[in-house]
């Protein structure tokens, strides 16, 4: 237990310092919009403004945006009492309100979490996974969801791919204004060589900053998946369990979740799309390789 709590502290310091960096990069990009267009302060006014709209939005409606672009319904204890029995035991054992359960149609295995705060969490899971796990396999699943719930893993992935957004629109903005002429006004009217070197470092930002924040948000995802690889086994006190569950959901033969996209991608217990292999491929990978976790189980 005493895991779980020094984790869920590191979680709010690095949440502090994700923060920090994001809103240092969406300042820089508001500042760079603002001297193309002549102004500072209404580039860095424009960034605040599409920043607090963009992070409300995603705060209080941003699980339920995740639950219907993934196609998830809500079930009832008598539609799938196997289970609601299983999370409910298992927010027993973590200590936490059972979170409520969703299921996606879909014959590939996979699993995620997602909500603000464990209060608001949800499960959600695959008919194919339901069908396919024995009950200490699905207790392994559930026990790991469970994991980044109680960790506030949730709320912190939901905030990266908040700020990743927001991120992405200015730099799509910045880009858009330099296709326009903002930069030719900016030039011809100033003549600065040191305003020249701003704006070409501002270009070089837009194309590289949603680039850096996705390779940030993966390495941190892939992380936390063995975090809660580890934490899942500890709740379940059975390793063998979870370690099983990702045995078969490495072999199956169709691992794409149909309604699954990039924005959500990082939430599934293991990647919705179908396999694929290189070097670049592993880089920008949402979850570590599922036989590096199952062999770390193993050793527990």
């Amino acid at each position: 237990m005493r895991v779980m709590f020094d984790e869920i502290r590191k979680n709010k310091v690095k949440s502090v310092i994700l923060i920090f960096f994001f809103i240092i990069l969406i300042g820089l990009l508001g500042s760079i919009i603002g001297l193309v267009y002549n102004n500072i302060y209404v580039g860095l006014i424009m960034a605040i403004i599409v920043g607090i709209i963009y992070s409300m939005i995603g705060f209080f409606s941003g699980n339920k945006m995740i639950l219907n672009m993934s196609g998830a319904k809500p079930v009832t204890k008598k539609e799938y009492p196997y289970l609601y029995h299983t999370i409910e035991g298992i927010a027993i054992s973590a200590g936490i309100p059972a979170p409520k359960a969703y299921v996606i149609e879909d014959s590939a295995l996979n699993a995620f979490a997602t909500g603000k705060d464990p209060k608001t969490a949800s499960i959600t899971v695959t008919t194919g996974l339901l069908k396919t796990l024995n009950r200490q396999e699905l207790e392994g699943v559930v026990a790991h969801e469970m994991s980044h719930i109680k960790n506030y893993d949730i709320r912190f992935m939901m905030l990266t791919a908040v700020l990743i957004g927001i991120v992405t629109l200015l730099s799509d903005f910045l880009l858009r204004s330099f296709l326009w002429g903002g930069g030719r006004r900016n030039r011809n009217s100033k003549g600065s060589n040191i305003t020249i070197i701003l704006i070409v470092a501002g270009l070089i930002l837009a194309i590289l900053s949603p680039i850096i924040g996705e390779m940030i948000k993966l390495a941190i995802s892939r992380k936390r998946e063995f975090m809660a690889d580890a934490n899942g086994a500890v709740l379940t006190r059975y390793p063998p369990g979870l370690a099983s569950a990702l045995k078969k959901i490495s072999k199956d033969p169709d691992p794409l979740v149909d309604k699954a996209n990039k924005a959500t991608a990082h939430l599934f217990i293991s990647t919705p799309f179908r396999k694929k292999h290189g070097i670049i491929t592993k880089l920008f990978s949402t979850h570590p390789p599922i036989n590096e976790r199952v062999k770390r189980l193993e050793e527990m």
